[in-house]
């Protein structure tokens, strides 16, 4: 039983993954002159949407990202995970998010694709419509 307890305290989370990837995308989003306004946003209710990442360029675009890690490139890979179900979701607390705004910026909605060690950042990935 001990060796069972070992094995399992080595191995992350998948929310440490998870954790991990935002925060790898985060730095690197911040090195392209993104600036973090939110991390983890979340919509109120049963059913509702999480942003990752919502940043701000230096033009006042709201970039809103969306992180997906794979450890391995199969099945299209991480970017291809973004199917239209989480795309919708993902604009949906994007509008809730904008409820605030007094003046509804520009917005952009991209993908950070983490592959095993490959980093891969897409811009416009998806649109609102």
């Amino acid at each position: 039983m001990q060796f069972l307890r070992q094995q399992n305290e080595t191995k992350p989370t998948t929310k440490a993954r998870g954790d991990a990837a935002e925060a790898q995308a985060l730095a690197y989003l911040q090195k392209q002159g993104l600036r973090l306004l939110v991390r983890n946003y979340r919509t109120p209710g049963r059913g509702g949407g999480e942003i990752d990442l919502i940043m701000q360029q230096s033009d006042g675009t709201v970039v809103f990202v969306e992180v997906r890690q794979r450890s391995r490139a199969g099945h299209g890979g991480a970017a291809a995970s973004v199917a239209f179900t989480k795309q919708r979701r993902i604009v949906r607390a994007a509008q809730h998010y904008l409820l605030r705004w007094p003046r509804l910026p520009a917005t952009r909605f991209d993908v950070v694709a983490l592959d095993g060690d490959q980093l891969q950042w897409l811009p416009g990935a998806f649109d609102a419509a």
